[in-house]
């Protein structure tokens, strides 16, 4: 066997063992889905937030939503603070980025909203200080972490944590906590 094969043998197993200890997340998960068919139901929204990767990962979710994940139903309410460039470089240039997210959230989240911030190590300050202004707004706060946690850990309502210091092995098994949260909202939420 070569030494590439090995390496991808080792990041599957890796990957998989990553995403099976986080079994133990189910609880936290289903908390999140519960809050999140009770928002839309009440014609409230969700808003998602995250840097890089994670901000990827937050225009992923809203386009499950705002689309269609499996099947075929009405549109869900969920807006991506990440895609406006304008609002992120003139936040970022006239004030600070640490308040992008923030001031974002000061104008658009409404009291019972989910806020969803995403940061692999927990220690984003932006995503933090969006959580802190959308309590403030009234909504209820999910992070989708790695690590420990971080900062954000303490700060959310409901935090999601993956247990890996591997940026990719956390990422991997956020997109599997997100696909089995659009997946079961989806479902509740068209009944």
């Amino acid at each position: 066997m070569s030494s590439i094969n090995d390496q991808i043998i080792k990041t599957i197993t890796e990957s998989s063992n990553v995403i099976l200890n986080s079994i133990d997340l189910s609880e936290k998960i289903e908390e999140s889905i519960n809050q999140i068919i009770k928002c839309f139901s009440t014609g409230n929204k969700i808003i998602i937030f995250g840097n890089g990767g994670s901000a990827a990962d937050a225009q992923h979710i809203v386009a499950e939503f705002i689309g269609r994940f499996q099947k075929e139903r009405k549109s869900l309410p969920a807006i991506s603070l990440t895609t406006d460039s304008s609002i992120i470089t003139s936040l970022s240039n006239d004030y600070s980025y640490d308040i992008v997210f923030s001031r974002q959230c000061e104008s658009l989240v409404s009291k019972g909203d989910i806020v969803l911030g995403i940061s692999t190590s927990g220690n984003s300050k932006n995503v933090e200080e969006g959580i802190k202004t959308a309590k403030k707004m009234g909504a209820i706060t999910i992070g989708l972490l790695g690590g420990d946690g971080g900062t954000i850990n303490d700060v959310v309502d409901i935090p999601i944590v993956v247990q890996s210091t591997n940026t990719a092995r956390i990422q991997e098994v956020h997109r599997v906590i997100y696909h089995i949260i659009c997946g079961i909202v989806e479902i509740e939420s068209t009944k």
